[in-house]
């Protein structure tokens, strides 16, 4: 795959991924961690995959407290290639300020938005879509990558497709008739069952310019804010609380297909959020050990007539007679689940937040 002329790469690398706590924590959030098992972070895989598009143009934004590991695991980036948000305000400001910054630098810039946490497995597959979405930018489309649902999941929000637009250079592009928040099962199953939805990844590809006008339909003084900050970063730490806390889906996304102007581009290329230990087993292979998957390494592991997924610490665990379980074991914690439970590991964390107990969070 070659280099797509005026395409910039925005990796936005935050939140702090509470459903696959104890591994994931505030100030070690998933993008940091080899959870697959490839020898790489989430954050470099997505790097690797992002710069035979875009060569050296892209732009990180994450928050303050992980600058310095992100600039660690991409040495490569130049420094005003990594953003530091002071706090996190949702996806809508950090992938702003990224459009405020590249339009200043490139006013014809087309941005492609993709989460530092996301695993693809057919990268050629994901190029393909992303330079379909970038020529539909260029004709001043706000483009999304719809992925082919594989069941029925109520993880994730989706977008209903509408008619073809007919593009010769985007041959698979169809007009977006709404987003749809995530739904039920029985909703879930009725939608596959149209063939008239896709998952929504949260990828967006649009021109830096474009999106800060959708932006500022709603949010203009949001907009105003942004551009003064790219313009003079030190006003970063005075403007930044004052912006609302949106996610791009809500203050762009929706509004803007509400008028027709969201383009989707379907594609089907083995993606995965890594949402929870749930979908983190089924990414991972079973190892040596019969019955178990590992996260990392199985020395510390013996079972005996088990399954499970398990993670450790550097202390030995041992299964005996148990069944479908994740046991995840750090230093200083250890989760105990099932994977149909996975979505709820959340809520220890928000009941350590309420105890008080940030240090273990």
């Amino acid at each position: 795959m070659t280099d797509i002329p005026g395409l910039w790469a925005v990796i936005p690398a935050g939140g702090s991924g509470t459903r696959l706590w104890p591994i994931s924590r505030r100030h070690s959030p998933k993008f940091l961690h080899d959870l697959t098992g490839s020898g790489q972070s989430l954050l470099r895989e997505t790097w690797d995959r992002l710069s035979p598009l875009v060569g050296d143009r892209i732009l990180v934004v994450t928050g303050a407290a992980h600058e310095d590991a992100v600039r660690r695991q991409l040495p490569m980036l130049g420094y005003d290639a990594v953003v530091a948000e002071p706090s996190p305000r949702d996806s809508m400001p950090a992938i702003g300020l990224a459009a405020a910054i590249l339009e200043r630098r490139d006013p014809e810039a087309v941005i492609g938005s993709f989460a530092a946490d996301h695993v693809i497995r057919d990268t050629e597959a994901f190029h393909r879509a992303v330079t379909e979405a970038a020529a539909l930018a260029r004709r001043g489309e706000l483009v999304t990558i719809g992925v082919e649902p594989t069941d029925p999941s109520t993880a994730f929000g989706y977008i209903k497709v509408g008619d073809s637009l007919g593009v010769d250079e985007a041959p698979s592009a169809r007009r977006v008739e709404e987003f749809v928040e995530k739904p039920d099962r029985d909703t879930a199953t009725r939608y596959l069952a149209t063939g008239e939805y896709r998952w929504n990844a949260g990828m967006f590809v649009v021109g830096a310019t474009t999106l800060l006008e959708l932006l500022a339909v709603n949010h203009a003084d949001m907009v105003d804010s942004l551009r003064i900050i790219a313009a003079d970063p030190r006003r970063m730490r005075d403007l930044w609380p004052s912006l609302h806390k949106i996610a791009i889906d809500h203050a762009v996304a929706e509004p803007a297909a509400a008028a027709g102007r969201v383009a989707v581009v379907p594609a089907s290329f083995g993606w995965d959020d890594v949402g929870d230990f749930a979908s983190l087993t089924r990414l991972v292979s079973e190892s040596a050990l019969p019955g178990i998957t590992a996260i990392g390494p199985v020395d510390d592991i013996v079972a005996i007539d088990s399954t499970a997924t398990v993670a450790t610490g550097g202390r030995l665990v041992a299964l005996i007679g148990v069944d479908d379980l994740v046991v995840v074991d750090t230093q200083d914690a250890l989760l105990i689940t099932r994977p149909d439970r996975a979505q709820d590991v959340k809520k220890v964390v928000e009941m350590l937040t309420a105890q008080n107990r940030t240090e273990l969070t």
